[in-house]
């Protein structure tokens, strides 16, 4: 054992020494690619600096003005009731202020932001990180998405680099930038908490990134960039009791949000298709009813809108959807997705159970009015 003993300093010596060779000089031993795949997935990260420098100076500040008109009783306009009673003259008009978010999405001048920042507003002032400023045009807003596409007329603007967000998977570091409390820019980290979350009720197509990146009011469409500092969605909303952050972000996906630009860009608005129906899930009481099998999914028609396709086509409350064409109605969210993708004027197949019996029919789409 003695003997045994006296080796083991320079055993554990040699084997230090091997570590380092191994991390030092990779190519030597082949697992240079092994030891970069550990320092791209954050094993080594001590800084994200590279990655927010790539991407602030595209993210601007959104200042909106909005002229408030208050109506007053007419005798309050009148001056020998002001002087009766001494009342002092009340203005007509006051004028609010609020702040948000955008990002330069083009060199052009596009910058998206989120529509309840600029909704309404009289005037729009952007503010650059570099500290430029522009009044902005409005391009078009899309309230079902909550978006809306402005116009800055600047040179040399810094448009931001465009990542993949359907590739975000929970546990993804995300940091969101924006304009919170109207401090100026400021950046948050966090990490992706769910994907394709729906049902929250804050727009009518919802398919938002959640995270815990502290988002606070003035975040609103401001950026959310992934580790590479390549924006993956706009920042939204919050949930919140208090009206501050609670680790609860949401922000629209960059795949979703390039769709709205192109169409804002083109017609000011988004061109979705619109079958007049709404839907739910069928429960347990409807699937006795009708002796429906778990195996039979679908949505079933709780509302139809009068002169909607859905209603020339047959359609009656009650009915259960199966299919859009190929497409199984099992989700509600991919089925109003793909309607509202296609252009208004296409037919689309629709099967539907009735009374134990099943039934098909085609609509023509009309166009989705947003309110």
């Amino acid at each position: 054992m003695h003997r045994f003993n006296q080796y083991i300093p320079p055993i554990s010596l040699g084997l230090v020494v091997a570590l380092w060779a191994v991390v030092l000089f990779p190519r030597w031993f082949g697992t240079e690619n092994a030891i970069t795949a550990v320092h791209s997935r954050g094993g080594f990260v001590s800084s994200y600096s590279e990655s927010i420098n790539k991407a602030i100076p595209s993210v601007v500040n959104i200042y909106t003005t909005k002229v408030m008109r208050r109506k007053l009783h007419p005798l309050l306009d009148d001056p020998l009731f002001s002087h009766l009673f001494n009342l002092a003259p009340r203005p007509k008009e006051r004028t609010e202020t609020s702040l948000g978010s955008g990002v330069i999405m083009h060199s052009d001048g596009l910058v998206i932001t989120n529509n309840h920042v600029i909704e309404g507003a009289d005037e729009i002032l952007v503010f650059l990180q570099d500290g430029r400023t522009s009044t902005a045009q409005i391009v078009g807003t899309d309230p079902d998405t909550d978006l809306a596409l402005l116009k800055i007329h600047l040179q040399d603007l810094p448009s931001i680099t465009i990542g993949q967000s359907d590739l975000l998977n929970v546990g993804d570091v995300v940091l969101a930038i924006g304009n919170p409390f109207g401090f100026g820019q400021t950046v948050t980290l966090g990490i992706v908490s769910a994907t394709g979350r729906n049902q929250v009720g804050i727009s009518q197509y919802e398919n938002f990134i959640q995270t815990d990146a502290a988002i606070n009011p003035g975040n609103s469409g401001g950026a959310l960039i992934n580790a590479q500092g390549e924006l993956v969605g706009i920042n939204t909303a919050i949930f919140s009791k208090s009206g501050g952050s609670m680790g609860i972000g949401f922000a629209i996906p960059v795949s979703s949000t390039l769709k709205v630009i192109k169409q804002l860009a083109q017609h000011g608005r988004v061109v979705r298709g619109w079958l007049g129906v709404e839907t739910q899930r069928p429960t347990p009481s409807y699937r006795a009813a009708l002796n429906l099998p778990q195996t039979i999914n679908g949505l079933v028609i709780t509302h139809i809108e009068q002169n909607s396709p859905g209603l020339m086509a047959g359609l009656q409350p009650g009915d259960l959807i199966t299919h859009i064409d190929k497409i199984s109605a099992a989700n509600g969210r991919e089925i109003k997705e793909y309607i509202a993708q296609l252009t208004p004027g296409n037919w689309v197949s629709i099967r539907y159970v009735r009374g134990e019996q099943y039934y098909n029919t085609r609509a023509k789409l009309g166009e989705k009015q947003s309110y």
